[in-house]
């Protein structure tokens, strides 16, 4: 067995309620989860189906068949409804990925700083984390380049465009590149798209525009504002479906039916979401404009999701103390980047703009104000 490691932001986020039960006015920038709700006409459809339908054990054939023409609308790329699995939330999919398509010992390229549960869930299937260090020089993102270095050659690889703690995303080059890596390599591609529709600077591609075999992770958690209904999806190749649907059945069963009903109208909420992403993109600029006058300069290109990863290296070399010192000081909780990196991000630490902007607008006061008072 092999330790699980601590997701520290949870610790923030334990002391951040304490202080708020303390009368503390504390701003919620410590987690990746939209401050908005589900779109209005997908929680008046949840309020009719809660009076009409008994909500068993069940998965929405609508659901899956509009999902498959979102991404033919989204992408250009072709699916058939069956090759959905709805799961409740990302993290399940993830999960079932991996159980799914690796045996215990497979060895699992990722980028590192990465999202904290990769290389938890891929430790806790008593499979081997392959953490691949990416730096600014390569904008935090895995490349074909040191995919091909890796050797012997990992067995999986983890992609996510946009990223998680640092918001970039890869162009649709490289991810062509390292779908042809994978291709020679036989490396089995997972790809993580939960942040997909809140992009910046330009549209992600879907790593299935050039990897058709590639197992697709994603949720209504980000762009749909819907985190507590957890309602995730799987999308996986037809020759891995059987395998995949008997795992699901026996270790999860099916998705919220509930959510199901209300996922199906999400998907055509674009105008309210859209809304959401505008003010995403207000809640970035804020703070690309006001955190470099606090000395935090070096920043990882946020061209999507709604998270600033920014070295703090000149001013510690323990980001969770960092962290902890910032919210007793000011009511602002932010995740440390040891979650994300646990090699250099002791160095980093993690802003979340998810937030309503006039809370960013706080959040930028306190937070001159305290750094300006340092030495």
């Amino acid at each position: 067995m092999q330790d699980i490691e601590p997701f520290h932001a949870i610790a923030i986020s334990r002391l951040a309620h304490q202080l708020k039960a303390e009368g503390r006015s504390i701003i919620h920038m410590e987690f990746g989860q939209p401050s908005t709700g589900a779109p209005a006409k997908a929680i008046e459809t949840a309020h009719h189906v809660l009076d009409t339908d008994g909500l068993g054990y069940w998965e929405s054939p609508d659901l899956r068949a509009r999902l498959a023409r979102h991404y033919q609308e989204t992408y250009d790329v072709t699916v058939a409804p069956e090759q959905f699995i709805l799961t409740c939330g990302a993290s399940p999919a993830l999960l079932l990925a991996l159980i799914s398509s690796f045996e215990p010992g497979a060895r699992i390229a990722m980028a590192r700083p990465g999202y904290v549960a990769y290389r938890n869930t891929v430790k806790a299937l008593r499979q081997i984390p392959v953490e691949i260090p990416c730096d600014a020089s390569v904008r935090f993102q895995l490349t074909a380049a040191a995919l091909a270095a890796v050797e012997p050659a990992p067995d999986g690889v983890i992609i996510a465009s946009p990223a998680n703690p640092t918001g970039t995303i890869i162009e649709a080059a490289e991810l062509e590149a390292i779908a042809v890596v994978c291709r020679e390599r036989g490396i089995r591609i997972i790809s993580d798209e939960i942040y997909h529709g809140l992009s910046y600077v330009e549209p992600a591609h879907s790593m299935l525009e050039y990897a058709e075999d590639a197992l697709v992770v994603s949720s209504f958690s980000k762009y749909f504002s819907m985190v507590g209904w957890r309602l995730g999806w799987l999308l996986v190749p037809q020759a891995h479906l059987e395998k995949a649907r008997a795992y699901v059945g026996n270790l999860f069963l099916t998705a919220p039916s509930l959510s199901q009903h209300a996922g199906l109208v999400a998907l055509d909420c674009h105008k309210e979401l859209q809304g959401h992403v505008a003010v995403y993109a207000k809640n970035r600029q804020l703070l690309l404009e006001a955190l470099p006058a606090m000395g935090l300069t070096s920043i990882a290109p946020p061209d999507g999701a709604f998270y600033i990863y920014a070295d703090i290296g000149h001013l510690t070399d323990n980001s969770l103390d960092f962290c902890q010192m910032l919210l007793r000081d000011t009511g602002v909780a932010t995740a440390p980047g040891l979650d994300f990196d646990p090699v250099e991000g002791c160095h980093f630490i993690r802003f979340s703009f998810a937030v309503s902007t006039p809370e960013i607008k706080e959040a930028i006061r306190r937070l001159t104000n305290w750094f300006a008072a340092r030495p």
